[in-house]
């Protein structure tokens, strides 16, 4: 399935989205770059069945930390599951896109109406070598979920490096997820 550009839903809109506000459980505590400390960017919020994955990655000083590397902790994934609510989004930081956008899925056989934003499940379209991410918790090779493309304007746009590729992993059974971006 591909994912095309569905219009601009509200920040916390419960659908598959990038931008935004996360949605997330009580207690969340925003994540922070373990390279340079500084508040993760949301990227996307991701509905799988039994849970939502939220994608995050640094981008306080765009390409000195290893963002785009899975487990740098320059970026972060967190598949959520149960009662969540809007996040409280830190003041300091690069924490948002510049705006919300609702992604559709479609079958990648009928011809795209709008941008083609991504890839909904399948497997995944390398640009460079396979990187499928080892669970942290049982070191099964995760299960490809989405893959990002930047966006279809500079508001919109997550920095892949120009002209990147974001993949998102899960392990269902161990509630893990996984990002990592090439370009």
């Amino acid at each position: 399935m591909l994912l095309i550009h569905d219009g601009e839903p509200a920040p916390d809109a419960p659908l598959l989205r990038t931008g935004g506000v996360p949605l997330a459980p009580g207690g969340f505590v925003w994540p922070k770059c373990r390279e340079c400390g500084g508040a993760l960017q949301f990227l996307a919020h991701l509905p799988v069945d039994g849970g939502v994955v939220a994608v995050f990655f640094c981008q306080n000083d765009p390409g000195m930390c290893d963002d785009w590397d899975a487990t740098s902790g320059a970026n972060q994934a967190y598949l959520f599951t149960g009662d969540l609510a809007p996040a409280t989004v830190p003041a300091e930081g690069e924490t948002l896109l510049g705006a919300v956008t609702a992604l559709r899925p479609q079958p990648a056989d009928a011809p795209a109406d709008g941008p083609i934003l991504g890839q909904w499940g399948g497997e995944p379209e390398w640009l460079q070598n396979d990187e499928t991410p080892a669970c942290p918790s049982c070191a099964a090779p995760m299960t490809f979920t989405a893959s990002l493309a930047e966006g279809h304007d500079f508001a919109t746009a997550a920095n892949f490096g120009g002209g990147g590729l974001g993949y998102v992993f899960t392990c269902r059974p161990c509630a893990e997820a996984a990002f990592l971006w090439q370009r």
